[in-house]
């Protein structure tokens, strides 16, 4: 059901998981159809971290359930450029690996950008692309993500809705959010070949997917406002057979979830209310206790008056609910005997565990909260994920390991190690390229590092070496 603020159908789940499963089962739908009618399926497929367990999905269905892949042809939105086939960002290696090397389809029929053709040969090589799907028939089915600013392929705001396969240059909010595939942002290519805006629009079918909160904002303009270049996955109203398959978080900004009130009815229970009310007041800039039975009414709000009185009563009671929700005891006050506290007073101390998925998210991020919860004598202790080891630049490697032999030196100690390390670790990264991986060294070497800020964090904070913990979770390791 599209709700009348929404353009274009949206579908909604509780989880990326089941979302993905869902279009896994629509593809393998019309790959059977498709092979029934004697067919081949055409599809064109997107990269990045969105359709990762769509693939995975699709895998498990070609081997645990006979799923065949030798009718189908496949175009990818997109590449970098330039960029070799090989290299660990190449959309080249992703596909291969995520998809095309664990089923049957025929090395033959799928198809990506060249990273690396020449530049002079780049405008015929995307008209040659062009010209390839419509050889295969046109695409039956495209899948889609969406960049926070709105991008779809690489088709950057400001793309027409005429465009066709050619060369762009990169946004930096696209870069940016690219960066951790590369290990920083001045790594990641300026440019990229993309299919345009009405190469994707000339799909029989479109479905476009999007996971998490950081998607919702986006989400909600290409679905509810107008159409606009400023938005390329606004032009998706255009097309006849359009759906964004969506979980929870990624839905949360449309209006039939954030603002209820304003498409229909909705139940008024304090959490409503007070959503209702603090949007209001944020809205017309007014501090709750001075909003007025007028303010309601001319804002969508008549049905909450009608049904919970005016607005005085109205005003308190969120402001009472605001109040109780502050403290600055985020392990309970043990002298607070108030029943609403947000946290509760007894038992004290408490034992606090704070997650950290890498180092220094915990002091980024909660830092005050951290901090409070030490000084007001609990007993906390932090666990960090990951190693956190690409978010260390090559140069910091050197730098500390020519403290080592520095150390050493100073201390009159064997320095023969720590120059071996040093001058292992010197040839590798001088001869490091772009998009290599860290060797297993120097990757270990990037998470002592992250390790030592992250004790110097906890220290300063005043926890002991007992209540720091290194999971060394197998995530974020390579980048890849």
């Amino acid at each position: 059901m599209i709700d009348s603020l929404e353009k274009i159908a949206v579908k909604i789940f509780s989880n990326s998981n089941d979302g993905s499963a869902y279009v896994a089962q629509q593809i393998a739908t019309l790959i059977k159809q498709k092979e029934k009618e004697g067919k081949k399926c055409v599809i064109g497929l997107a990269t990045g971290s969105t359709p990762k367990t769509l693939y995975a999905h699709l895998v498990r269905m070609h081997k645990e359930e006979g799923l065949s892949f030798k009718n189908v042809i496949t175009f990818n939105l997109d590449q970098y450029y330039p960029m070799e086939k090989d290299a660990l960002q190449s959309y080249h290696y992703f596909m291969r690996k995520n998809l095309f090397e664990q089923t049957d389809i025929d090395p033959n029929n799928y198809h990506l950008p060249d990273g690396m053709i020449e530049k002079d040969k780049v405008k015929a090589h995307c008209l040659d692309y062009e010209q390839n799907i419509e050889d295969a028939g046109g695409l039956d089915l495209q899948i889609l993500g969406i960049g926070s600013n709105g991008h779809i392929g690489f088709n950057e705001p400001g793309s027409g809705i005429y465009s066709k396969t050619r060369l762009i240059t990169l946004d930096n909010s696209t870069r940016l959010a690219n960066a951790y595939e590369f290990g920083n942002m001045s790594q990641v290519p300026r440019m990229a070949i993309t299919m345009g805006i009405q190469t994707i629009l000339k799909s029989k079918k479109i479905i476009l997917m999007a996971w998490g909160e950081n998607k919702a904002p986006v989400l909600q303009k290409a679905v509810e406002r107008d159409d606009t270049e400023d938005i390329p996955a606004s032009l998706l109203q255009n097309h006849d057979d359009c759906t964004f398959v969506v979980d929870d978080a990624a839905a949360a900004e449309l209006t039939r979830f954030k603002y209820p009130w304003l498409t229909g009815e909705c139940e008024w229970d304090d959490k409503m209310i007070k959503r209702a009310v603090i949007n209001l007041a944020l809205k017309l800039n007014k501090p709750v206790l001075s909003l007025t039975n007028n303010d309601y009414n001319d804002n969508g709000l008549n049905d909450l008056l009608t049904e919970k009185g005016d607005a005085y009563e109205m005003n308190l009671q969120v402001y009472y609910l605001l109040r109780d929700s502050i403290t600055g005891w985020p392990g309970g006050k043990p002298s607070e005997g108030r029943m609403n506290h947000p946290e509760r007073n007894q038992p004290f101390p408490k034992k606090s565990l704070i997650f950290s998925p890498h180092p220094d998210d915990d002091i980024i991020s909660m830092g005050g909260t951290f901090m409070r919860l030490h000084d007001q004598g609990h007993e906390v202790h932090v666990a960090y994920q990951t190693s956190g080891n690409i978010a260390v630049t090559d140069e910091f490697v050197t730098r500390f390991l020519d403290f080592a032999v520095g150390f050493d030196n100073m201390f009159e100690k064997d320095q023969s190690m720590s120059k071996k390390i040093l001058a292992e670790a010197t040839s590798f990264l001088s001869t490091k390229k772009s998009t290599e991986k860290d060797s297993e060294d120097i990757r270990a070497i990037k998470g002592l590092i992250r390790r030592c800020e992250a004790r110097a964090t906890c220290k300063f904070v005043g926890l002991t070496n007992e209540q720091i913990h290194f999971m060394n979770l197998p995530f974020y390791e390579t980048g890849t």
